[in-house]
């Protein structure tokens, strides 16, 4: 005969297991979402590094100008001011080379007399890599050298006068260190 304890047992045997069985349900579906993650991760292509550093080159560019435009618009009889740069090359990256070099000599002597002389030099250059904390390899970067400056434009309301024009262009030639065949003033 079945009395109310041992309905009561059953009833709580059965209510853990349902509950281990939803813990246990619960750990393989996030072992599963953690798998799936893995084939979900955004790809970093070599052309988006590009594109990256395309865009590092463009916004150097215009935070010159805009720096240039704060500078030369507050210059006497400048009045309203419009900078354009152009760069020559895009910026350079230096990374952190480890170099080994091998120098050989050999010399053959035949009665006292030398026959035959060699030698040859080995050089060997290696990138020093570092770990992210994520694991991903990369080159240790040393430095950025910044592009070269081809040519400033400026156009103000002022760009007619000459004393106006040697102020601004002498703003820009110092400020950029750059020659004053690479700066032109408008109005």
């Amino acid at each position: 005969m079945i009395t109310d304890d041992k309905i009561k047992k059953i009833k709580e045997l059965l209510i853990k297991d349902k509950l281990i069985k939803i813990i246990v349900f619960v750990g393989i579906l996030g072992i599963i979402l953690i798998f799936l993650s893995g084939f979900f991760k955004p790809n970093k292509t070599k052309k988006s590094k590009l594109l990256q550093a395309s865009d590092g080159t463009q916004e150097y560019a215009i935070k010159l100008e805009n720096d240039l435009k704060d500078l030369l618009s507050n210059i006497k009889g400048a009045g309203n001011t419009r900078v354009l740069v152009t760069l020559e090359n895009s910026t350079e990256t230096v990374y952190a080379t480890e170099e080994k070099k091998n120098k050989e000599a050999t010399e053959d002597k035949t009665d006292g007399q030398l026959s035959k002389k060699k030698e040859s030099d080995d050089c060997e250059k290696k990138y020093i890599k570092i770990k992210d904390a994520d694991g991903t390899e990369r080159a240790l970067l040393v430095t950025q050298i910044q592009p070269t400056i081809k040519g400033v434009v400026v156009v103000c309301d002022g760009g007619d006068n000459p004393d106006v024009q040697q102020k601004i262009s002498n703003a820009i030639k110092t400020a950029l260190n750059i020659t004053s065949k690479r700066v032109y003033v408008t109005k």
